[in-house]
């Protein structure tokens, strides 16, 4: 697909919009910021957003790259970015729930539904080879048999302070396997893709939905049991005296600031609504892997394939303004 063609018919979607589309019965949205967050599902539902509110609202959407932490904290110390689409609350931690708590925040939606899954793997071909290998005390045991190495988060990643307290509670290097902290989520994923592909040894943290994770058969490697009082401090960094818990189910939200719920309610209304199925979601990151695609033609893909789904999430008035777009 070539992103040019694919912007031009959506561009050209404005100038089939009568005038009297643009109507205000709303007042104006003006500028909005959105966390963009450093991984693909959410890149993926920051361009949708951001399409929809720019040509259905009539806001001024700036995209702000970030991650998990760094986000949070902005909008601790700054009040911005108005809106964070992805946010695993598994990794969020305590800095999250304070800004709740103290009413700075508002989780809106569950954005991904039912949620994502996180946890420690290996290759299956490995599992199958090595049944040991499935329980990190087998890894352990077999460091050689995993490559002797552990792939581990970059830096600002909410998983990378969950893993580093994992690695103390369990004392992980002492057994053999040294911990390699990625610089960029691009280079975890390709050091799987790298080792699945020559069938070698590959131990490291994932998530989903993703497309390595839909596109290698890879194995979690259990941790024991999810314990939620042992968890819960995990996900703050340097955790004084760690415990070993299982990664649990993980939701993934919509949060908003509480001054943009005040100031623009028919927006958080929006954010309320919009919600993508988990597995639709893995279809949409398999397809921008098979075609070569930027998140912004993922969301063209997307928008012009799921009219009837995302009309719902419209007002009235932006569902009017997009009427040319729906009609296609």
């Amino acid at each position: 697909m070539n992103k040019f063609t694919s912007f031009a018919v959506i561009g050209a979607v404005g100038c089939l919009m009568s005038t009297a589309a643009f109507a205000q019965d709303e007042a104006a949205c003006g500028d909005l910021s959105i966390a963009q967050m450093g991984w693909a599902s959410a890149e993926v539902i920051t361009e949708v957003a951001k399409f929809l509110l720019e040509q259905g609202y009539d806001c001024k959407v700036s995209l702000v790259n970030s991650d998990t932490i760094p986000a949070i904290t902005s909008v601790a110390e700054n009040g911005e970015p108005d809106v964070v689409t992805d946010l695993w609350l598994n990794s969020a931690g305590e800095a999250y729930t304070k800004l709740e708590e103290a009413g700075t925040m508002e989780t809106v939606a569950q954005v991904l539904d039912p949620g994502g899954v996180e946890g420690w793997w290996i290759p299956t071909y490995l599992a199958e080879a090595h049944p040991e290998l499935k329980t990190i005390q087998g890894v352990m045991e077999n460091p050689e048999l995993v490559g002797g190495v552990f792939n581990n988060c970059p830096e600002g990643w909410g998983c990378r302070v969950v893993s580093d307290n994992l690695i103390r509670a369990l004392d992980l290097e002492s057994s053999g396997i040294k911990v390699f902290n990625h610089g960029s989520g691009e280079t975890l994923a390709s050091s799987m893709g790298s080792a699945v592909t020559a069938e070698e040894p590959w131990f490291g943290y994932y998530w989903g939905p993703t497309v390595p994770l839909g596109k290698y058969d890879m194995t979690q490697v259990s941790l024991g049991e999810y314990d939620e009082a042992k968890f819960t401090p995990l996900q703050n960094p340097n955790a004084p005296d760690p415990q070993v818990s299982e990664f649990p189910a993980a939701p993934i939200v919509t949060a908003v600031t509480a001054k943009l719920v005040e100031e623009k309610p028919e927006i958080v209304d929006f954010f309320r609504k919009m919600t993508f199925k988990t597995d639709d979601m893995s279809a949409l990151l398999a397809w921008q892997d098979e075609n070569s695609a930027s998140a912004e033609e993922v969301a063209v893909h997307y928008l012009t394939n799921n009219k009837d789904e995302w009309s719902g999430w419209l007002s009235d008035g932006a569902r009017e303004k997009l009427s040319a777009l729906l009609q296609q």
